[in-house]
């Protein structure tokens, strides 16, 4: 009994150790990087030219931020067996090219699918596909989901493939695909 509880105490002190160490990391990177945007104005002009100008991709800062320290919170899984309560592929009747994007027929108070993991980055409604939100998914394209009730979601959330992402209001689901603002062909990723 009581080397369980010295080896949790143990994988506690480490855990505390790492997300000091990370915290601590990340400090310096931060602070490092503001010295530096503020000695060199041309490294500012760059700067600020990407994070206003262009697309900010949150899913490869995620990714970065991963590789390098790890998840935020090193504590172990305590539950060792998962079971998905939702995990479903995207099911439709009909399919045809609307807008920017596709419309799929789908059966009333359809469950939506996600179709790649990735980040919200809006939500809200758009001219002629009522409320919707898009997830700027891990492999860099933005997808439009139109038509869909996502109470449960929220901006910046991370969402996982295959979970729920909503429900439609109607039978028409509608989709759009876009890489760095330019329109993809929907019928690679559907």
């Amino acid at each position: 009994m009581q080397t369980k509880t010295v080896k949790k105490k143990l994988v506690l002190k480490r855990s505390v150790k790492q997300f000091i160490t990370r915290f601590l990391v990340s400090i310096i990177v931060f602070l490092v990087g503001l010295i530096l945007i503020k000695g060199n104005p041309n490294l500012k002009t760059n700067f600020l030219k990407n994070i206003y100008e262009k697309n900010f991709k949150f899913t490869k800062v995620k990714n970065l931020y991963q590789k390098y320290f790890g998840n935020i919170l090193s504590i172990e899984k305590v539950i060792t067996e998962e079971e998905p309560v939702f995990n479903e592929n995207l099911n439709f009747t009909e399919e045809e090219a609307y807008k920017d994007g596709v419309c799929l027929s789908v059966s009333d108070k359809y469950m939506v699918p996600i179709l790649e993991s990735g980040i919200v980055v809006f939500i809200g409604p758009k001219d002629g596909y009522g409320d919707s939100v898009v997830i700027e998914q891990i492999n860099g394209i933005d997808v439009t989901y139109a038509n869909v009730d996502t109470s449960n979601l929220k901006l910046y959330d991370y969402v996982e493939k295959g979970k729920l992402l909503g429900e439609v209001k109607s039978n028409k689901l509608y989709l759009i695909f876009q890489k760095d603002g330019q329109n993809l062909d929907y019928k690679k990723y559907i």
